[in-house]
């Protein structure tokens, strides 16, 4: 299905970027909103990705339904990374927060929790700790390829990725307490 919207889209035909957009758009907006929760900033992200889609598509080698959705979520997870060093909000240094200290350094337990509730809580994480976080679980990125992306140093990405865990770690045991 999509390699014939791939090679309508080529043929400058309208109503196959619209069907594109429309099959397309909830996957991207959610990735798009793992790492700029602001909704009108997300927004505008992903438009702008959507754009650089449609613009690239022409070049873009069609191999298979996985390679081409991957490709379209590189452009989405770029665009944000782009929107959020524009906006300096990528501050990759640890963030006092003396509550942390007392969360274990282990897994959190996210089996009780609902998508939706887990979704909320890596969106309140400060940008830098829910970027990493995001690039290294959902992405699968290595520390060295986010370091290379994000123009930082690989213990810096390790650094960030450790207090995203534990923070997070700490909001779900304080979510899941509240609800016993």
């Amino acid at each position: 299905m999509s390699e014939i919207l791939v090679s309508r889209i080529r043929n400058h035909d309208q109503q196959a970027m619209r069907q594109l957009y429309e099959i397309y758009v909830g996957r991207l907006a959610s990735v798009c909103y793992r790492y700029v929760p602001d909704e009108s900033d997300a927004k505008d992200v992903l438009q702008n990705s959507f754009v650089k889609i449609f613009t690239a598509l022409p070049t873009f080698e069609y191999r298979d339904e996985p390679s081409f959705r991957a490709w379209m979520t590189r452009i989405v997870v770029n665009e944000a990374l782009r929107f959020l060093k524009q906006q300096s909000r990528l501050p990759m240094e640890p963030l006092a927060d003396e509550n942390m200290l007392a969360v274990p350094d282990e897994e959190p337990d996210v089996e009780n929790i609902m998508p939706d509730q887990l979704h909320r809580l890596i969106s309140q994480l400060p940008d830098g700790y829910r970027t990493v976080l995001n690039l290294y679980v959902f992405e699968n990125l290595s520390h060295r390829q986010i370091a290379q992306l994000l123009g930082i140093r690989e213990t810096t990405s390790a650094s960030q990725f450790h207090h995203a865990k534990r923070m997070l770690a700490q909001r779900i045991k304080e979510l899941t307490n509240k609800s016993v």
